[in-house]
């Protein structure tokens, strides 16, 4: 299955509070509970007026609508198409 990183603009982002990010990820299962097994979210991080998060989806369209039903801006969809890291130098 595809693999995406979603960029979210939340002002104030990395400020949120534990308890605020708690709910927010409820929202978001919740609604990945009922759009079934053809999205999946791996995880996400937080920074200062940003939320970039990583998810298995079976095409753009499912990102956006997750982002519509769980009223989370999606600002950009991007699909990852390769994964390097300090090992790819060797």
């Amino acid at each position: 299955m595809p693999k995406y990183v979603i960029e979210r603009e939340i002002p104030g982002a990395g400020k949120l509070s534990g308890e605020e990010l708690k709910a927010i990820s409820q929202t978001s299962c919740g609604v990945l509970s009922n759009m079934g097994p053809q999205i999946q979210w791996i995880h996400s991080y937080v920074t200062g007026d940003k939320i970039y998060c990583v998810y298995f989806a079976a095409n753009e369209e499912l990102v956006r609508e997750h982002a519509k039903q769980g009223g989370f801006p999606a600002n950009a969809v991007n699909q990852v198409t390769a994964i390097i890291d300090p090992a790819t130098a060797e």
